[in-house]
């Protein structure tokens, strides 16, 4: 099936919190554009399934199996599947999850 969208203008911040919208999903792989308002906090998680992340707009703080990254526009994040990770915004900040 093909199908268009435009991500940038599917970006949409709440006030408070996060704001996900699917952007595909076929078979095992789901693609979701993630809105955190500034200042939210993802605390320590696993995935069962590798992630791949795209930053869109914003700063934070990624970190992953207790490494920190700088989120940035344009920054991509690779993660096995069953690695701790977490995050924290400054300011608002998009991203793209891809899950395999």
């Amino acid at each position: 099936m093909n199908e268009y969208k435009d991500i940038l203008e599917m970006i949409e911040y709440p006030k408070k919190g996060v704001l996900s919208k699917d952007i595909f999903k076929e078979g095992k792989i789901s693609c979701s554009l993630f809105c955190m308002a500034s200042g939210t906090e993802i605390s320590e998680h696993t995935s069962i399934k590798q992630g791949l992340v795209y930053v869109l707009e914003g700063e934070g703080n990624f970190n992953l199996q207790g490494k920190d990254i700088k989120m940035n526009e344009g920054v991509f994040i690779n993660m096995e599947e069953n690695v701790v990770h977490s995050l924290k915004v400054r300011e608002n900040t998009s991203f793209i999850l891809v899950l395999i």
